[in-house]
């Protein structure tokens, strides 16, 4: 269960999906989210939002809250940490060692418009 601060209730904040996972952002945060296809520097706006608080009136989509959306700025496209997996059959010599490297977008969220 999460437990929210008492000042937590007069901050705007939204349930946003995007690359299958859903985020919860606030005006200012900075999130890293999967590739956008935007360049550095534009403007994204996120249609699919999901849930939206605004200073304690919660709006629950279904699946998403009508006519709400989030704008962000794109600050960055980055690589995220190597993730290796080792594949291994015993007693057959058989060992493959695989690196991956998520592609990623740095996002900064300019508004929350409802």
């Amino acid at each position: 269960m999460l437990k929210l601060l008492p000042f937590e209730f007069l901050v705007m904040y939204a349930v946003l999906e995007t690359g299958a996972k859903q985020y919860r952002v606030s005006a200012g945060d900075t999130v890293e989210v999967e590739r956008l296809q935007a360049e550095a520097g534009q403007a994204f706006t996120f249609d699919r939002v999901l849930l939206v608080n605004n200073e304690g009136k919660v709006t629950v989509g279904t699946p998403v809250v009508p006519q709400a959306t989030v704008v962000a700025d794109v600050v960055e496209h980055i690589r995220g940490p190597k993730v290796v997996t080792y594949k291994m059959k015993r007693r057959k010599g058989y060992r493959k060692k695989i690196g991956h490297r998520q592609e990623l977008t740095v996002i900064k969220i300019k508004e929350i418009k409802v």
